[in-house]
C-alpha cells in the first residue's frame, strides 16, 4: 500500500470569515473520515499575510486534526523556524505529542518570502543563525533539563511523550539545510526529489559522527484530484488548481526547488504538466505511484467536490491498492 496524504493548506481566495469556517470545519470532517478508511498522514503548512487565505497558524490546525482523529499522523511540512519563539514552539510541539500520543511531525524550514520576514520584524539575512538556535534550544528544552538560554538558566516544562523527542526534521532545498541537519543527528527532508542533496547530507553525517535519515519526495509526487470524469473536474475546478500554482510560482525562484513547481499559466498548460492531476480511480490505480497525496480543497474548491474527491478515493482507489 502506498503512503496516503490529505493535504489541506485551507487557501480560498476571497473567502468570508464565515465560509471559511465552513471550510476549516469541513477539512476537520475530511481528516476524520480519512482516518476511519486507513489514510496515514494529513499535512499541513504554514504562510503568512498572504491575500487568498493561506493557513497561518498549522499547530492550531494540527491540534484541531490530531483531537479528531486516532491513528493518522499530521506533519507540518513546514513550519518557518525562524519566525518562531524557541521556547513556546518546544511548549507547543510537546503539548501536541503529549495529546496525540507521538502522531505530530515536524518539519522545520526556514521559508523563502521575505515578505514574511519583514512583516513579522525578523531579520532575513539572519535567517540561518535564527534557525540554528531554534533547533538546538527546542532540543534542549525537550529534554526536560536546564539550560542556558540568551543570557539567563530556563527549563521547559511538560517533558514531551516520545523519546527521545518528537519527530522533528529539517527542510529545505540547500547545502546549508543539509548540514545543519546533519551536525544536529535530525533527519533532512529535502523539498523536492535531489539525490545529490541527499548524498551531501548523508557525507556530513560521516563527517559529524551523528545518525540520521531522509524523507525524500519522490521523482514523482503530484498533487491529485480523483473525479468520474476528468475531463469535466478540468472544466470545472481547473482554475482553483491553477490558482495555487500561480501563487507558488510567484514565490519561487532558480534557487528555491519545490516538489510543487509549475510554470502553467492556463488550465490547459497546468494539465499538461501533470504537477496536478484529476484522475478516474482507475486511473489513480494504474499509475502506481508510491506516495498519493489528494489535495481535495485546493485552491478553494467547492468543500462537496473535495468530498467527492476524497471519497472516491477512500471508497475504490484504497480497497483496489489493498486487494
Amino acid at each position: 500500500m502506498p503512503v496516503t496524504v490529505v493535504r489541506f493548506n485551507l487557501v480560498a481566495p476571497g473567502a468570508s470569515p464565515a465560509e471559511l469556517g465552513v471550510r476549516y470545519r469541513a477539512a476537520l470532517e475530511m481528516a476524520a473520515y480519512a482516518d476511519e478508511h486507513g489514510i496515514t498522514t494529513v499535512q499541513t503548512e504554514e504562510h503568512h499575510g498572504v491575500e487568498n487565505n493561506w493557513l497561518p497558524s498549522p499547530f492550531a490546525f494540527a491540534g484541531a486534526v490530531l483531537g479528531a482523529t486516532r491513528r493518522l499522523a499530521v506533519t507540518v511540512s513546514a513550519v518557518i523556524g525562524p519566525l518562531h519563539d524557541p521556547l513556546r514552539l518546544a511548549e507547543d510541539i510537546a503539548v501536541l505529542d503529549l495529546l496525540s500520543g507521538g502522531r505530530l511531525v515536524t518539519v522545520a524550514g526556514i521559508g523563502y518570502r521575505p515578505a514574511e520576514y519583514a512583516r513579522a520584524g525578523v531579520d532575513w539575512k539572519r535567517r540561518g543563525r535564527l534557525q540554528d538556535e531554534l533547533l538546538e534550544t527546542v532540543l534542549k528544552a525537550w529534554t526536560g533539563e536546564e539550560f542556558a538560554y540568551r543570557g539567563r538558566t530556563v527549563r521547559v516544562t511538560p517533558r514531551p511523550q516520545t523519546d527521545p523527542h518528537p519527530l522533528l526534521l529539517v527542510g529545505g532545498s540547500s547545502r546549508a539545510a543539509a548540514r545543519r541537519a546533519a551536525r544536529l543527528g535530525l533527519p533532512f527532508f529535502p523539498s523536492a526529489h535531489l539525490p545529490e542533496l541527499e548524498a551531501y547530507y548523508k557525507e556530513r553525517l560521516v563527517e559529524y559522527g551523528t545518525e540520521g535519515w531522509t524523507m525524500m519526495p519522490a521523482a514523482e509526487t503530484p498533487l491529485l484530484h480523483v473525479a468520474d470524469d476528468p475531463d469535466r473536474a478540468w472544466a470545472a475546478y481547473g482554475r482553483h488548481f491553477l490558482h495555487e500554482a500561480r501563487t507558488y510560482a510567484s514565490w519561487q525562484s532558480e534557487e528555491i526547488r519545490s516538489a510543487v513547481r509549475s510554470g502553467a499559466t492556463t488550465v490547459d498548460e497546468l494539465r499538461a504538466e501533470g504537477v496536478y492531476r484529476i484522475l478516474t480511480p482507475d486511473e489513480c490505480v494504474a499509475q502506481g505511484l508510491d506516495h498519493l497525496v489528494l489535495h481535495p480543497l485546493a485552491g478553494g474548491m467547492p468543500v462537496e467536490e473535495g468530498w467527492r474527491s476524497l471519497r472516491l478515493l477512500a471508497e475504490r482507489v484504497l480497497p483496489a491498492l489493498g486487494d
